[in-house]
């Protein structure tokens, strides 16, 4: 049987953004045509967690309502460098635990970190949703793979807008950043847009 997974922020022994958590896995549980869900508020409340700090709270569960929990310390990662990689058929519409293909995708790539493009156009990093940088105003990719709890927040918020990212205009765009439910939007982890080491150079890119 398929198991799912949520990485819940922890911070200073409060919870962030557990109402849509819980609706992911709402959602997740009436796709599979499972009647009924798991309650993240009872389960977080059992773990009788005490302790101050950021930490990752890494939930597995499947459709027969089997959870595992680990709390975890957790640092917000800088990456050295990213690559484009292009993958047509990719599908991660749900949170899956199993991540072969992207780890596949990650061991061929020359860089820390990927960005994944389908059908020409920009999605996710192999563990985040994306903002990109045009001006002053943060725009997030439509083609999506996962519609992270994070984005949802922020697009809520009106923090940041939706957009159409593609190979063609993405160097309209000065810098970007990872977003996720443990990272938040964070002036702190912005990258140019060079980091990308095979950034599209030929005129024909360039959307004017």
């Amino acid at each position: 049987m398929s198991q799912f997974i949520e990485s819940i922020k922890v911070e200073d022994q409060k919870v962030f953004l557990l109402e849509l958590h819980q609706k992911r896995i709402n959602q997740t549980f009436s796709h599979f045509g499972k009647e009924g869900s798991i309650d993240l508020k009872k389960i977080y409340e059992k773990l009788e967690h005490d302790e101050d700090g950021l930490f990752k709270l890494r939930l597995v569960y499947d459709l027969d309502k089997k959870v595992r929990t680990q709390m975890i310390p957790y640092a917000i990662p800088e990456i050295a460098d990213f690559q484009l990689v292009e993958n047509n058929s990719f599908d991660y519409s749900f949170k899956f635990e199993d991540r072969k293909e992207l780890d596949k995708m990650k061991m061929k790539a020359k860089t820390e970190e990927i960005i994944i493009v389908k059908n020409n156009h920009i999605t996710d990093t192999s563990f985040s949703n994306l903002l990109f940088l045009k001006g002053k105003d943060w725009f997030t990719p439509s083609t999506y793979l996962l519609d992270g709890v994070q984005r949802q927040n922020l697009l809520k918020q009106k923090k940041i807008k939706e957009t159409e990212i593609t190979l063609q205009n993405i160097k309209q765009f000065s810098h970007f950043q990872l977003i996720n439910a443990l990272n938040d939007f964070d002036d702190m982890f912005i990258y140019p847009i060079d980091r990308i080491i095979n950034l599209p150079d030929n005129e024909e890119y360039l959307d004017i």
